[in-house]
């Protein structure tokens, strides 16, 4: 395979060194570009990719390219792939329908996109994709591999990438809320902020690894630390009261919303 990356931003980094991590392509099989030079000179300095001259010299000498440029920035992007046809585009940008990526390049090219999230900078990402009007099966089998470099990867509809969105594209920041007020909390109950940070992060971390190791359900795993009127109990019971489900629920509504608003 050769793969180009048009956009060398942290997200477009994240993907190359997990896929060069795995193997799956030498470095001297990547071309990459970023209208940010510095970008582009580190990672051909650290990782030893090729340089490319533009985003058109990235699709001629590619067979798959991924396209990891900010959504403002895409349509700019899109005019420029000029010349050869038939390649593979890879699409992270947030709210870019495959409609209007097709459109914009009249079917040169077969799409996917992709709703990835940022824990893939650790290799620990959960992606989700869609297919194309022209995309194949082979297609699909790439895209599981070079995303599955840096974590889960499954395959939705595309109208179902809305609510990947508000599940797993925005999700992070819920959790990094919920570590923040859980801080905030064990530092007004006495704890030093450092310990508080340590605890909470392998807390969730743990609980998080516990589900997928285990295969039980949260309903089950949260029913067997929660003793009758233990701690938990009294914790739980709390956010009950406080419509803890309705508030987790709202918010990614809110995200859905916003990502059909985007998508329009």
């Amino acid at each position: 395979m050769k793969l180009g990356v048009i956009g060398c931003g942290k997200m477009g980094r994240a993907l190359l060194e997990g896929i060069l991590s795995k193997k799956i392509v030498s470095p001297e099989q990547v071309l990459v570009y970023d209208t940010y030079t510095e970008a582009v000179d580190c990672l051909v300095r650290e990782l030893g990719v090729k340089a490319a001259a533009g985003n058109n010299q990235v699709v001629e000498g590619s067979d798959t390219i991924l396209l990891c440029i900010k959504p403002q920035g895409f349509p700019e992007m899109l005019e420029s792939l000029d010349g050869a046809t038939d390649r593979l585009l890879i699409s992270i940008a947030a709210g870019i329908r495959i409609a209007n990526i097709e459109a914009a390049i009249n079917k040169q090219h077969r799409i996917i996109r992709v709703m990835p999230n940022t824990p893939a900078l650790v290799g620990k990402g959960a992606s989700a994709f869609a297919l194309g009007s022209t995309a194949t099966q082979a297609d699909a089998e790439i895209t599981r591999e070079l995303l599955g470099a840096v974590g889960y990867v499954t395959e939705v509809a595309e109208e179902l990438l809305d609510p990947v969105t508000a599940l797993s594209g925005s999700g992070p920041a819920y959790i990094f809320a919920m570590i923040e007020a859980m801080v905030a909390a064990a530092v007004d109950l006495g704890l030093d902020e450092k310990t508080a940070l340590d605890l909470a992060a392998h807390t969730v971390s743990g609980a998080a690894e516990l589900v997928l190791q285990t295969g039980d359900s949260p309903t089950l795993l949260r029913k067997n630390v929660t003793s009758p009127n233990g701690t938990t109990f009294a914790a739980l019971e709390s956010l009950n009261q406080n419509q803890f489900n309705s508030v987790i629920h709202d918010a990614m509504k809110a995200a859905y919303d916003r990502s059909i608003e985007l998508g329009a």
